[in-house]
């Protein structure tokens, strides 16, 4: 933690001793570039990191800029006021356009901000009352206990003390439970739900977190420049947000601020060497960002302090102490033998294909089902109709006694039900204790404000101490603080049903687990499955491995084109002939 300290001290230490040996000139240079920063940070979170594309960003700090210079200059009231009126207005815009533009996928998403975008700049623009395209002029001097922050040494102070306050919060946010959720929406939001993650609320606070930062900036420059205008709340200006991160690092907290500083300190310099080669300047400098990015774009993706720090120490991950760390409740098992999950009569069309057709099996506590079948069987299916990825077109599904067909995969884990995927689906850069923790996500409840305050420590510690518990379980303890990303398959499987235990389900849903294992690593899975077994948990697996299978499932459920073929136990099934021919073509 110490560590994590070190960085923001030396930028509050920059932030005042900066006016004592710049000139003035250059003190305004950093003050900008603080600003820039605080809008930057936002986008790390929103763009880099939540993976949501927003050319907007600009009209926020318009709102923050317009609400304080109208209060002040119309009303008289003081700046602070205007700075809680900027977030509160932002809070409400920001909210109502999340719950309608967040919905939008792919590239419709960076469209629809675009396009709200432009509305609030010329919302600016002509809006009676905020001064027309001239703006508002003669905004008042800010004031804190007696200290008139009224010049470019005084404002570095106070930008100084903001930028670090930003990202002490949300570098406590990123190393929380919260922060494991923001940092799954970009590529593995189908994940999240399935690990009971409500990923539409997490991508409306981060949007929202976004517009307040957007916001701040927007009060501080309002005043120190006393002139508010619509020029600098443009489309354009949201472009450069975007480029700022894209040069310095899209994904990292640090690196929105090395964006800021080499945008800001190349736009000046190109705007005193342009005109002398061109004979004017005329946003000529936009041309050479443009290429400066498609640069960056093509040889360091990640930005350039990913760069930097790869020729760098590397920095020990972040800890807690676990040993003292409480434990996290459990749900009480039921008796072996009682069932499960029951589904009966389902049927899955996609057009006028059946996939599923009169399919139905029943999971007991404390046994392990099988459900195997050739390729194109529709087991796939199946399963995603049991975990809540698809909907029944008719049957139903019973869990402990309550329905939950048309459920969502959230509403199903926190029922007590847990999964892991075909495809193995692990962000690669976070390491497998992260990865793990992630499924123990519906076990905790502090929020957004708490883990930006870091006043959740000792949840946070049970929440790492299950999840390191479940992975030496697993007996992957050496791995720790590895990356997941660069473990073998085979223990990439391991991770994901790690991860799936950590929510203390009730039953398990292991697709293909033994794909990519060798015979030592089937072994120790098929040990790690009887001892769930006893513990009283269901397990239901899709496995082609029939050695696997034959040796550990309790009961086996067979399907052929979408329907069931046979069940029983693996000895019924091993003579069945109907299963002997869909697998081998029938018996001599």
């Amino acid at each position: 933690m110490a560590l994590r300290l070190i960085p923001l001290l030396a930028l509050l230490l920059v932030a005042g001793l900066a006016p004592l040996v710049l000139p003035a000139f250059h003190v305004t240079l950093l003050n900008y570039i603080g600003l820039y920063s605080l809008v930057a940070l936002g986008l790390v979170l929103l763009t880099g990191i939540g993976g949501m594309t927003s050319f907007g960003q600009a009209a926020f700090v318009g709102i923050g800029a317009y609400a304080s210079a109208v209060l002040t200059t119309q009303y008289g009231l003081s700046p602070w006021l205007g700075l809680l009126a900027g977030l509160a207005i932002t809070l409400v815009v920001a909210t109502s356009l999340g719950l309608l533009t967040l919905r939008l996928a792919g590239h419709y998403l960076p469209i629809g901000t675009l396009a709200w975008g432009l509305a609030l700049f010329y919302l600016f623009g002509n809006l009676p009352g905020l001064g027309g395209f001239g703006g508002l002029q003669n905004l008042p001097n800010i004031e804190l206990l007696g200290w008139q922050i009224s010049g470019s040494a005084d404002f570095a102070v106070l930008i100084g003390l903001l930028l670090a306050a930003s990202l002490w919060l949300l570098d406590n946010l990123l190393h929380s439970r919260q922060g494991r959720a923001i940092r799954t929406l970009k590529e593995s939001a189908g994940m999240a739900e399935a690990m009971g993650i409500d990923t539409a609320r997490s991508r409306l606070q981060v949007f929202i977190i976004a517009a307040l930062l957007a916001a701040l900036s927007g009060w501080l420059y309002a005043h120190l420049q006393r002139v508010v205008n619509p020029t600098p709340f443009s489309v354009v200006m949201g472009i450069e947000y975007l480029f700022m991160i894209v040069l310095g690092g899209v994904a990292s907290l640090w690196g929105a601020l090395l964006g800021a500083a080499l945008l800001t300190l190349i736009k000046q310099v190109l705007q005193d060497v342009l005109p002398q080669l061109f004979g004017h300047a005329d946003n000529v400098e936009m041309i050479f960002f443009g290429v400066l990015v498609i640069l960056v774009l093509q040889y360091a993706r990640g930005g350039l302090l990913p760069v930097l720090r790869s020729v760098l120490p590397a920095s020990r991950p972040r800890t807690l102490a676990l040993d003292d760390a409480p434990a996290l409740p459990r749900r009480s098992m039921p008796a072996a033998g009682k069932p499960l999950m029951v589904a009966q009569g389902l049927l899955k069309q996609f057009g006028g294909l059946v996939a599923n057709k009169n399919m139905g099996l029943s999971v007991n506590a404390a046994e392990v089902t099988a459900l195997i079948g050739p390729n194109g069987a529709g087991k796939s299916t199946l399963f995603n109709l049991l975990s809540g990825v698809l909907t029944p077109n008719a049957g139903q599904i019973i869990f402990n006694g309550q329905r939950i067909e048309g459920l969502s995969p959230r509403a199903i884990a926190h029922l007590g039900v847990s999964r892991t995927f075909q495809h193995v689906r692990l962000l690669g850069e976070m390491s497998v204790l992260e990865n793990v923790a992630l499924g123990a996500h519906a076990r905790g409840k502090a929020g957004l404000l708490r883990s930006m305050l870091h006043l959740e420590r000792k949840e946070e510690a049970a929440l790492l101490a299950e999840a390191t518990r479940q992975i030496q379980r697993v007996g992957l303890g050496e791995y720790l603080h590895t990356p997941a990303g660069s473990l073998p398959l085979g223990q990439q499987r391991i991770v994901e049903i790690a991860r799936a235990l950590c929510s203390d389900p009730l039953l398990l849903l292991l697709d293909e687990p033994a794909a990519g294992l060798r015979h030592g690593e089937k072994q120790a899975l098929a040990q790690l499955l009887e001892q769930l077994r006893g513990e009283g948990l269901g397990v239901l697996l899709v496995e082609h491995d029939m050695e696997f299978v034959m040796g550990l499932a309790d009961h086996i459920v067979v399907m052929e084109f979408g329907q069931p073929l046979a069940s029983g136990t693996p000895l019924q099934i091993q003579q069945n002939p109907a299963v002997l021919a869909a697998y081998l073509g029938g018996v001599e």
